[in-house]
């Protein structure tokens, strides 16, 4: 078996091979999963250049394949609600994380959400553009997100149970008041919800 990589990658592709590694050992379970990630300042802005790339490509996708978004939806409008819900997200998480006296899990948490969140949204990326879509698809990849999470919030934040489950509702609720300020004043077009 391979051996976790130094904290301290030396190129972005190191960084991204290693966060691979990582998100299967969160997906398995492994508790050596938090070697795997780089949770310096460094490390911290490399997982957010992965978010970038991510959002972007999630963005950007309807313009290439229109069954693979909402239509006619703008891709800068995609970005900017994709950036107001990860800032609602992220403002609950740090509330709750405030709360529970464990701020200083916030960097780890964000490291490891933002390079889960790029595998993801590959791999979703990929089968969208397979044409591999459907109902069966969206309730395996939101298994697979919940999954990461917990596992984010056990093996790499160490939060006990009842912590993971706050945070998780923090979660839920941000991103339910999120949709809801995006719907009142981004409100989308009539064929983007006709699909």
């Amino acid at each position: 078996m391979n051996e976790p990589v130094p904290q301290t990658p030396t190129t972005i592709l190191d960084e991204l091979l290693a966060a691979a590694r990582g998100l299967v050992a969160i997906v398995s379970g492994d508790r050596r999963a938090p070697s795997w990630f780089d949770f310096t300042r460094r490390g911290l802005a490399g997982s957010f250049i992965a978010l970038l790339v991510a959002t972007a490509v999630s963005a950007y996708l309807p313009t290439l394949n229109s069954d693979a978004g909402y239509g006619n939806l703008p891709p800068s409008r995609l970005l900017l609600m994709a950036i107001f819900l990860f800032a609602i997200q992220l403002g609950f998480s740090a509330l709750v994380l405030r709360q529970i006296g464990r701020l200083e899990v916030l960097v780890p948490y964000l490291v490891a959400d933002n390079w889960a969140t790029f595998f993801i949204t590959l791999g979703s990326t990929i089968l969208t553009l397979l044409g591999i879509a459907g109902d069966a698809v969206v309730v395996v990849v939101g298994l697979l997100v919940l999954l990461v999470e917990i596992n984010i919030a056990r093996l790499i934040m160490t939060l006990s149970p009842w912590q993971i489950a706050a945070l998780l509702v923090a979660q839920l609720v941000g991103v339910t008041i999120g949709l809801f300020i995006v719907g009142m004043f981004l409100p989308l077009p009539a064929d983007a919800l006709a699909q």
